[in-house]
């Protein structure tokens, strides 16, 4: 964005003090070509300054021109421009000056109002800055030679370099702003000596290579930035081509230095050949770069990559027969500070861990111009800890890996060492540890200064950076432009100072600890800050990106707060919040007004991304009836209706019909209906297991008119089986289509209970008459017994169903050895002399005997013959409670 764009929309009346030497309708022209040009730093009155500013006036007339013939007021721009050339023609430094005070005013209109300008503006700025400064030196350069070759050389010099012939252009600038510049070449001041004009040369390149240093610096700066998040523009070729122009500048003045050294003398000229000296190994050092940085955050025993850039490889790399090789070792904080200090002179002495192939060439690329170390295979194979002081843990050391090389530069042969670090890296060995080892880059990253100590970071910063810091990291993990508001800033303040009294903006004249980031223990929990706020960050960016994109979620908003805006609000109203007392939850608070128009607000159970991997938030609250407006007055549909999956309905191409999954949530008010009408109280009611498959429930009342004729009632019967679900704050239950009427009917509800027969018996009712087993539903049976049942219990057999039954014989009992291995060794069979007392007892009674009734054998698989797996021998299995078992 630049600063034009701003001032455009800006109200003119606030700059109309700015334009009384220069035209209003004139700048509006101009637009952001003002702003590209080096005004402000053309300082001074000497010969380059003078050039600079005639040609940036003639390229300011020629723009006004070719503006004004597009315009309707084409006369009245002209007669404008006319004047602004007959006014500053003969002094154009004059009009710098205007300019710079109209630029001046313009940006101090923009801070009052928005606190800062366009980053894009800064960087344009600091680019006209590098490039009048270079153009400068090259005119150094040329005086220096026409100084040396005396007045009679001027001339054909003149000749020999269009860019001393009096009007010519100078060199377009790197950032191509000035490249209609004229500049007149002039001759330096009368009486000023050769050694003055070589000392004013090299100050101006030793401010031109800190120039480069700082853009360097900077680069570095906002790569760390970008580990946070932040926006980070990659492309080292701009600043390749700022270092070898510079380079190719200095070898130009080093060679009339060298060339001037008779007038210079022997006590100047070793002075000069040091800061000459001290020039290049900076520019050499500073342009040995990590391209792409290694994982802040690195496992052992985990491969990575990573890759060094040589700057001025291209340019000062000596060729060899055998390519030089970049190493890559792991270095502690004490390491790096040393080397720090020592301007990276010294070499490593040890490695503080493990790396294989951590050895890799230096290659040259001809077709883009690069010179690079691609690292692509490397694995820290283990890491040696250093000792820690106070209470540090193991992710709060800090290590970093130490690319170095040397390499020999053309065209002296100078061998030179290479040594670059990593941004600061924690070493975890266990996957539980990277929740805090992320705490700490974020805060290094985020705090650290340019150029510091490795790897020196505040304890303490304000308030107000840590919020940037969290929005920054926030919108880069969810991927989302949608970043943090106001009135979540000031929840997140309340939850880190444990502070419910204070205002916003008390809160922003704070400072956050490193402590309370991540060592504390939050008040009433059993986690710190950040882990909370990255299981919020991890749950939204797997499950809830586009509910927050679409600002659905309110998210960061304490309970109390909550039940404060919807208890006024009507019933169903409901907002989405992130849990406060669980990691990575978000939950569902909604008011409902009871009968007496009293309000009482509820917060579901949390869900986390594993139950929104199950059913999304969206059907969820498709699937609450309870739920009507999203706060505070949106329908629900309308709101989440994009958010919805269709369902499903009908059969598959296979021939199966459709199942869905469905959330219900229980309140107090639908629990208790009955005992609100003054009915009796609900019975409580037991757990039922739910089975893998849906099937028909099989009642006892249903099964009377089968089974009464041969099975007494109180002995041999099934007990009534339970048919509720406890009640819960929430629950999943599976829904089957509509359609499925016609296989199964609704008054057929689920078959719990299943008899398990065992298939290597004759006739199953001879031993059920001489030693009947208890019933036993799924609920009686321990949960590896329930399991057992092949494919859940048999459906109920219909009416028309039932085959048609020989008459009942009477059987002669075999001899039988040993019990079945379905029954318990304690139970003895009876005699035969017993059940024929039985069944004349039956008779008696007047019960007429039917054919047997065989319920039908389980599909396969047989009975666990331990007796364990039945619950026999516990105190759910209890003969005492079947009258008439001897």
């Amino acid at each position: 964005m630049s600063l034009w764009s701003i001032i455009s929309h800006m109200p003119p009346e606030e700059f109309s003090g700015l334009f009384s030497e220069f035209p209003r309708s004139l700048r509006c022209l101009l637009a952001d070509w003002l702003e590209n040009q080096p005004w402000e730093f053309i300082n001074g009155s000497d010969a380059f300054c003078t050039s600079v500013a005639s040609g940036m006036l003639s390229a300011m007339l020629e723009k006004l021109r070719s503006a004004a013939g597009s315009d309707g007021q084409q006369c009245q721009i002209l007669q404008q421009v006319s004047g602004i050339e007959n006014a500053y023609r003969r002094d154009p430094l004059r009009l710098v000056a205007v300019l710079k005070a109209i630029l001046e005013g313009e940006k101090a209109a923009v801070l009052k109002r928005d606190r800062h300008l366009p980053l894009s503006f800064h960087r344009r700025q600091e680019e006209l800055k590098f490039s009048l400064g270079l153009q400068r030196l090259q005119h150094r350069v040329r005086e220096i030679q026409a100084l040396r070759d005396g007045p009679a050389a001027s001339p054909q010099l003149s000749m020999r370099d269009p860019q001393l012939k009096t009007e010519a252009k100078p060199p377009e600038s790197v950032s191509g702003g000035l490249g209609h510049q004229e500049e007149s070449w002039q001759p330096c001041l009368p009486g000023k000596e050769l050694p003055t004009l070589i000392l004013e040369a090299v100050k101006e390149l030793e401010a031109a290579k800190q120039q480069v240093l700082k853009r360097i610096q900077i680069w570095k700066r906002q790569q760390q930035l970008a580990g946070n998040g932040a926006l980070f523009e990659e492309n080292l070729a701009p600043l390749q081509k700022r270092c070898e122009s510079l380079v190719e500048v200095y070898f130009q003045l080093h060679q009339q230095v060298m060339a001037a050294s008779a007038e210079l003398g022997a006590e100047l000229l070793p002075r000069l050949q040091e800061r000459f000296n001290e020039v290049l190994s900076s520019l050499v050092k500073s342009s040995f770069l990590v391209e792409k940085q290694p994982p802040q955050v690195l496992k052992t025993q985990t491969k990575f990559q990573a890759s060094v850039r040589f700057l001025l490889g291209p340019q000062l790399l000596k060729a060899s027969a055998k390519p030089y090789m970049v190493r890559a070792d792991m270095v502690t904080e004490k390491q790096a500070r040393e080397l720090a200090l020592s301007a990276y002179s010294n070499t490593l002495s040890e490695s503080t861990g493990e790396i294989m192939h951590n050895v890799v060439a230096l290659e040259t690329n001809p077709t883009s111009g690069t010179c690079c170390a691609n690292f692509k295979n490397v694995l820290l194979k283990k890491i040696k800890r250093c000792e820690r002081k106070g209470s540090e843990s193991v992710t709060e050391e800090k290590c970093a890996v130490l690319f170095s090389t040397t390499v020999a530069l053309t065209p002296s042969n100078l061998s030179v060492h290479l040594q670059v670090l990593s941004l600061p890296i924690v070493v975890i060995v266990h996957g539980n540890q990277d929740n805090n080892a992320k705490a700490t880059v974020l805060w290094d990253n985020a705090f650290s200064e340019i150029d510091r100590v490795p790897f020196v970071v505040a304890e303490r910063v304000p308030w107000e950076k840590m919020c940037d810091t969290l929005n920054l990291k926030f919108m880069a993990e969810v991927q989302t432009t949608k970043g943090l508001l106001k009135e979540h800033y000031f929840f997140l303040a309340q939850k880190i100072f444990n502070d419910h009294s204070a205002s916003l903006e008390d809160f922003q004249s704070r400072s956050v600890s490193w402590a309370q980031f991540n060592k504390e223990i939050l008040p009433g929990r059993g986690f710190t800050f950040w882990q909370w706020f990255d299981g919020v960050l991890d749950l939204t960016k797997r499950c809830l990106k586009s509910y927050w994109s679409d600002r659905l979620i309110i998210g960061f908003i304490s309970k109390q707060y909550v039940c404060k805006l919807l208890s006024t609000e009507p019933d169903g109203t409901f907002l989405l919040r992130f849990s406060d007392s669980e990691i990575g939850g978000v939950t569902i608070a909604h008011v409902i007004r009871n009968k007496d128009g009293s309000s009482q607000v509820e917060n579901i159970q949390p869900f986390s991304a594993k139950d929104l991997s199950i059913r999304s938030l969206g059907d969820r609250i498709r699937d609450l009836g309870q739920l009507r407006n999203l706060y505070p007055n949106t329908p629900k549909d309308q709101a989440f209706g994009s958010h919805y999956n269709k369902e499903q309905t009908g059969k598959d191409g296979r021939g199966y019909v459709s199942t869905a999954i469905k959330m219900t949530v229980e309140s107090e008010r639908d629990q208790q209906p009955q005992s609100a009408a003054g009915g009796p109280p609900e019975a409580p009611q037991a757990q039922m297991f739910s089975l893998p498959m849906l099937q028909p429930e099989l009642h006892p009342e249903s099964l009377q008119s089968v089974l009464s004729p041969i099975c007494p009632p109180a002995p041999f019967c099934p007990q009534p089986v339970p048919t509720g679900y406890p009640a819960g704050e929430s629950n999943i239950n599976m829904m089957i289509s509509d359609n499925l009427g016609s296989s199964f009917p609704s008054t057929s509800p689920m078959l719990s209970p299943s008899l398990v027969m065992d298939p290597a018996l004759p006739r199953c009712q001879d031993l059920a008459f001489r030693n009947p087993l208890p019933f036993m539903p799924n609920q009686y049976m321990t949960g590896e017994a329930s399991q057992l049942l092949s494919g859940g219990p048999s459906p109920e057999p219909q009416d028309e169903e039932m085959p048609e039954l020989a008459p009942f014989t009477t059987m002669v009992d075999p001899p039988l050895q040993s019990s079945p291995r379905w029954m318990p060794p304690s139970v003895d069979l009876p005699s035969g002399a017993d059940f024929d007392r039985f069944l004349q007892e039956m008779s008696l009674e007047g019960s007429a005997l039917c054919p047997p009734f065989t319920p039908p054998l389980q599909r396969s698989g047989f009975p666990s013959p331990n007796a364990s797996c039945w619950g026999l021998g516990e105190s759910r299995w209890d003969d005492s409670v079947r009258p008439g078992h001897t």
